[in-house]
């Protein structure tokens, strides 16, 4: 599967079309289940990770994937905590600028990876509550996967 990167602006509009309306657990499980049945279906050796505020709510490993997604999950997962937008659009706000989010963050590289695959889990009225992650795919494939994720969830 090859995947076109978006620009900042495509992002940016990634992330207003997919504010949910309510996250519950029961909506988590259902998100997680669907991105689960999606990877499934590709072959994809991921890990997935939903996250409402510091709880991890969902974790699933699929066969071929391995502890190291996991860590890279975190780091992800950390670039949407403290920035509150998509590790892949932190990661292409830098490059646009000329520069990379290695260098000019100032943030430990051991613990935050401005690469796709972190989406943060946004509620009108509330903001951003948690993230949905994957980890195993190259990032513009771990990127769309979770976004094609939020989309059939938002639509069923």
């Amino acid at each position: 599967m090859t995947t076109t990167v978006p620009s900042v602006e495509e992002l940016v509009d990634q992330e207003r079309r997919l504010t949910l309306h309510q996250f519950t657990y029961e909506d988590a499980w259902a998100l997680g289940t669907l991105l689960t049945d999606l990877a499934r279906g590709r072959n994809a050796p991921v890990a997935i990770d939903i996250r409402r505020g510091r709880q991890q709510v969902f974790h699933c490993a699929l066969p071929g994937s391995s502890a190291d997604n996991d860590a890279w999950i975190d780091r992800k997962r950390r670039v949407v905590e403290q920035y509150g937008e998509s590790s892949f659009l932190v990661g292409a706000r830098h490059r646009a600028k000329g520069t990379t989010f290695e260098a000019s963050s100032r943030l430990d590289t051991d613990l935050y990876a401005a690469h796709g695959g972190s989406f943060p889990i946004a509620v009108v009225g509330a903001g951003v509550i948690g993230s949905v992650t994957v980890s195993g795919l190259p990032q513009a494939e771990d990127h769309a996967l979770v976004v094609e994720a939020l989309e059939r969830f938002i639509k069923s």
